[in-house]
């Protein structure tokens, strides 16, 4: 008997034999409707989807001409149901340059006319996690009444895909723009067809960073990369306190800090009202360092380094933002991204680092010591990121 044959017959009998994988849910959504389904517990199939976007395809040209008219078109299946279909985030296809997705609600779902009698929801369909619920009025009024006790809040959530870059240099940089991903509820580790939808996406960069086109979004993103896009005078005092401190062999007091910063900016020729400036920015500072090292921001001997954080950051979602409203290609948001987190790498020492230098920069910019959504969502991103054993920061070394 030649044993290479036997060997390679009983392979073949043995993989014929074998069970399919069972099917694994990308994503927190798909993974309650499939746990649902399994059960047979409608009413908690209503709540996952109460709880997400909805999207709808849409060829680009026709979401250009009219961005605020959805079309909805019906799906004829081969097995001879007909239904109106529509994908969870963790379903989406894979990127393409001309088609796109609106996104919608239950709630929109529910009160929108449905036209042909017989018809179905199709969730996710020819998907191994299909789902087909009656669009019967009785059906679409249980529809509205699950959105209004389930509707989950759209901001500030850790999510993740299955299938999204888990390991190397893309999720690495990935992870650097995590605080903007907690934010708005995307999941963190996502290259892929969707940020937010379509038309949002594009509105938002328009209104926000005016941004219309490839060019626009290229500039924007190089200032980011650069460090440009946030105002100087935050670095400026903190390199003033790191070259002190290095100096001294110890950290300078508050009054020296505030006194040589004042100094250095006056020997540059800034005027009277700009050296207060940098006076008051030193004394800012130093609050909310205090504060960051009551809410565990930093350690209680802590200090912020720099706030490029914020830009590098910002970088690696006006990368995902561009993706989503078509002004780039995959190769060259994936590029952006990962040479962000390079940047990121070079210019702090650890992830907790990291974000408390990017929390820095977001509430001197904006939040204007109220400790309000801006200072709340950075301290809420920064446990979520810290602490979660799902995160990337617990899973992907700094160095």
């Amino acid at each position: 008997m030649n044993p290479t044959r036997h060997t390679s017959h009983m392979n073949r009998v043995s993989h014929a034999n074998e069970a399919p994988a069972p099917w694994v849910p990308p994503a927190e959504t798909e993974q309650l409707l499939h746990e649902a389904t399994l059960r047979g517990d409608a009413r908690a199939q209503l709540a996952a989807l109460a709880g997400a976007e909805l999207y709808i395809p849409a060829p680009r040209a026709e979401a250009d001409a009219k961005p605020d008219t959805i079309t909805w078109r019906a799906h004829r299946d081969p097995s001879g149901f007909v239904c109106r279909p529509v994908l969870t985030r963790g379903m989406l296809p894979a990127w393409h340059p001309d088609w796109v997705f609106h996104g919608v609600s239950l709630r929109w779902v529910a009160e929108i006319d449905w036209p042909e009698a017989g018809m179905f929801l199709g969730v996710n369909v020819g998907t191994p996690g299909q789902l087909l619920l009656p669009a019967t009025p009785t059906e679409r009024a249980r529809w509205q009444r699950a959105y209004a006790e389930n509707d989950r809040l759209r901001e500030n959530r850790f999510l993740a895909l299955r299938h999204g870059a888990l390991h190397g240099p893309l999720a690495y940089g990935l992870a650097c723009g995590a605080h903007l991903a907690i934010r708005n509820a995307v999941p963190w580790n996502e290259v892929g067809t969707v940020y937010r939808e379509y038309t949002t996406e594009r509105d938002l960069l328009r209104d926000s960073w005016g941004i219309t086109d490839h060019a626009g979004w290229r500039r924007e993103l190089d200032a980011l990369l650069d460090a440009r896009n946030s105002p100087p005078e935050p670095d400026f005092v903190l390199r003033a306190r790191e070259q002190l401190a290095a100096a001294l062999g110890e950290l300078p007091s508050a009054d020296l800090w505030r006194e040589t910063a004042a100094g250095h900016a006056q020997d540059l020729g800034a005027d009277a009202a700009a050296v207060k400036g940098i006076e008051d920015l030193v004394r800012r500072i130093m609050r909310y360092e205090a504060r960051f090292r009551a809410d565990g921001l930093l350690a209680p001997d802590g200090r912020v380094r720099t706030t490029v954080a914020y830009d590098y950051g910002r970088a690696v979602n006006l990368a995902r933002w561009g993706l989503s409203a078509r002004y780039c290609a995959p190769a060259d948001a994936e590029q952006a991204i990962v040479y962000a987190g390079a940047l990121s790498k070079s210019a702090h020492r650890s992830w907790e680092e990291f974000s408390a230098g990017y929390a820095l920069g977001r509430v001197l910019r904006f939040d204007e010591e109220e400790y309000g959504p801006f200072y709340e969502e950075s301290a809420i991103a920064h446990r979520l990121l810290t602490e979660s054993e799902g995160s990337p920061w617990r899973h992907i070394p700094w160095r």
